[in-house]
C-alpha cells in the first residue's frame, strides 16, 4: 500500500483526488494539507510514501516548498501536479529535485501511474517533458531566460515578482540582506530586466504567478 500526502489549496482538487485515489486498491490517502507549511509537516511526520503537491500555495510557493522538503526529507518522492502547463516549470522543478511533473489536466490514470512510478524511487516524465529535456540537452529548444536561473535565484525571482520585499524575503529564506540583494542583481541581469515591476510584468506573462 502506497500512502500519499495531497498538498493542494483548493478543497475541491483534494475532494477528488482522495476520492479517485480510494478507488485504486495499492494506494492510500494518508494526510492532507492547503499550505507549504502543511507540506513540511506532513514531510516531517514521515507517515507517507509520496508527497503529491500544488506549486500555488497561499504561504508560500511550490519551488520555496519543493527545496525545504528536499533539504530536509531527500528520500520523500515529490510529484508536483499543477495548473502550469509543463513548458513552464517541468524541467525546471525536475532538475530541483521534484520526482514528476503533471499538468491538472491530464489523465486521472497518469496522476495513478506517476505515483506508483516514483514511489519505487524513479522519475515520472511525460512525453512532453521528455521532449523539453531532450530539446534543453540537445540545444535545439528555445530556452527561456528564467529557465537558466539556479535554484535560489528562482526562489528569489519568484518572491519578487509576488511583490515581497528584500526584508521579508532575506527574513523567510534565513539569508542576509545583502545576499537576497545579490540574487535580486543576478536575476535581474539575467532575465535583461531592470526594476521590481519588470520581473512582475514577465512573471505573468510567463505564466509563472497567477
Amino acid at each position: 500500500m502506497i500512502r500519499i500526502g495531497i498538498v493542494d489549496d483548493h478543497a475541491i482538487v483534494r475532494t477528488g483526488l482522495c476520492q479517485f485515489l480510494s478507488e485504486q486498491v495499492d494506494l492510500r490517502v494518508a494526510a492532507e494539507g492547503c499550505t507549504g507549511k502543511d507540506a513540511l509537516e506532513i514531510a516531517r511526520q514521515g507517515d507517507i510514501d509520496v508527497l503529491l503537491m500544488d506549486l500555488s500555495m497561499p504561504d508560500q510557493n511550490g519551488v520555496d516548498a519543493l527545496a525545504a522538503i528536499r533539504a530536509r526529507y531527500p528520500d520523500l518522492p515529490v510529484l508536483i501536479l499543477s495548473g502550469f502547463p509543463e513548458t513552464h516549470y517541468a524541467t525546471t522543478l525536475l532538475r530541483l529535485g521534484a520526482s514528476g511533473y503533471l499538468n491538472k489536466e491530464c489523465d486521472p490514470d497518469d496522476i495513478a501511474s506517476a505515483i506508483r512510478t516514483v514511489a519505487l524511487g524513479r522519475r515520472y516524465i511525460t512525453p512532453q517533458v521528455a521532449e523539453l529535456l531532450a530539446d534543453s540537452v540537445l540545444g535545439t529548444g528555445d530556452q527561456l531566460p528564467h529557465e537558466s536561473l539556479s535554484e535560489r535565484e528562482l526562489q528569489v525571482f519568484l518572491r519578487l515578482a509576488q511583490g515581497e520585499t528584500v526584508g521579508h524575503i532575506a527574513e523567510q529564506m534565513f539569508l542576509s540582506v545583502k545576499t537576497v540583494s545579490t540574487y535580486r542583481s543576478r536575476v535581474l541581469d539575467k532575465l535583461s530586466l531592470s526594476t521590481n515591476s519588470d520581473l512582475t510584468y514577465y512573471a505573468l506573462k510567463n505564466g509563472l504567478i497567477q
